[in-house]
């Protein structure tokens, strides 16, 4: 019987897999999509190679048994019904990750786990069982998330708006800017993995060390982009702002591509931690704060993720893409650029933000940069509701099939 339920959890995780990638993975290429900087069999390629990349580079290779730590652990009467209620969890985060993907709108993974995992512990441990303190500092990143991101986003692309695509000379102002934006997202980037960022590698610099490193890749990159973008000619078809969208058409691409190792080494464990959570409860018969990953789970996270991509992630990709606001290259990499930022910074100062959050709310900021009028509000009530609805919707779900499973195994 045991075995049997391993068999469900590895197969619950692989649907949890995929549902990420149709939702969250699907939000994180959306920009990229909407902006035509890349097509859709071209993030897939992109999402299939850093996403991996992330995982298994800069991905943590332990999961926390039960997320963010929320659950008193040690109030469980034997690791048998922790182990239903992680099951039931991955299961309830699937299915309510599927409903909204089918609807287009894109949730937090985190979130909806944690909302699967408070609900089964309701069922078992009631309200004491439960660190409310943790679940609260996870609610605000309902709050952090979108403002951080729509923050950077409009500064970002105020800059591009007031600096290149309204002054005089567009063409004159992207050659000259554009290899220093470039620069700058190097800088970021290659900070966002040296600090303290590829542990697997051993390659966690200090800060010093770590800023060192990323301003020499930043200065390699001004250089190599201002003799490569200074040789793209302008066709005789093409605007002054076809250029320029041209461009940031191959600065969003190289966003899409941080975007994506980022998700990798940051969210792979939502799909593949409850499932690591289940098989090392099956071996040890105990309870512990972490587990190591096994390297076929993170593999297996992974195969979910790009199906699910591939398959149902064109309905938020269409949402986040295109219905909030239209999108050109421009805009995109203001977006992608201002979320990669926050989660960069939330991340080293210790704050739980959601990355769907972060994404939609710089999609916003780029949207209020060129006026409120530009946006579809009815699409955002729609988005904001569904972002309510997670953590509550999640829990009832992850109850329920607790109940089930107790009342059967």
């Amino acid at each position: 019987m045991v075995l049997f339920l391993l068999a469900i959890a590895v197969l619950a995780g692989l649907y949890m897999a995929w549902n990420i990638g149709a939702n969250d993975v699907a939000n994180a290429m959306a920009t990229s999509v909407g902006s035509k900087a890349l097509t859709l069999k071209q993030a897939l390629i992109v999402a299939a190679i850093f996403e991996f990349a992330g995982a298994i580079l800069a991905g943590s290779h332990v999961a926390e048994t039960v997320r963010q730590g929320i659950v008193e652990t040690d109030a469980f009467p034997n690791y048998h019904l922790l182990m239903l209620g992680m099951l039931g969890s991955l299961l309830a985060a699937g299915i309510w990750l599927h409903v909204c993907t089918l609807f287009g709108l894109p949730v937090s993974t985190t979130h909806s786990i944690v909302g699967a995992v408070v609900g089964f512990a309701l069922v078992q441990l009631g309200a004491s069982g439960l660190h409310w303190g943790k679940v609260a500092t996870i609610t605000v990143s309902w709050i952090i998330s979108p403002i951080l991101g729509a923050l950077i986003a409009f500064i970002t692309f105020w800059f591009i708006l007031k600096v290149i695509l309204d002054s005089r000379h567009p063409r004159l102002r992207v050659r000259v800017l554009a290899p220093f934006l470039i620069g700058l997202v190097a800088f970021i980037l290659t900070l966002s993995m040296v600090f303290k960022g590829l542990k697997n590698l051993h390659l966690d610099l200090g800060l010093w060390q770590a800023i060192l490193v990323a301003l020499g890749v930043a200065a390699v990159c001004t250089l190599i982009s201002a003799f490569g973008l200074g040789r793209i000619k302008i066709g005789v078809k093409n605007s002054h702002f076809g250029y320029v969208e041209r461009n940031f058409r191959y600065l969003q691409i190289v966003t899409a591509c941080y975007v994506a190792f980022a998700h990798g080494a940051n969210d792979n464990a939502n799909a593949v931690g409850p499932m690591a959570s289940v098989i090392s409860l099956w071996r040890t018969h105990e309870v512990m704060s972490k587990v190591p990953i096994p390297v076929w789970v993170l593999a297996l996270g992974g195969v979910g993720i790009v199906i699910g991509l591939a398959t149902l992630g064109y309905k938020v990709m269409a949402t986040v893409g295109e219905k909030i606001t239209e999108l050109t290259p421009s805009r995109g990499f203001s977006a992608e650029f201002g979320a990669a930022t926050t989660v960069l910074l939330a991340s080293k100062m210790g704050l739980p933000i959601s990355t769907t959050h972060t994404l939609v709310g710089a999609v916003i900021g780029v949207g209020l940069a060129r006026g409120l009028g530009l946006l579809n509000l009815r699409i955002l009530r729609d988005i904001v509701v569904s972002w309510f609805l997670t953590l509550p919707m999640a829990a009832l779900i992850s109850a329920g099939i607790y109940l089930l499973l107790r009342a059967v195994f």
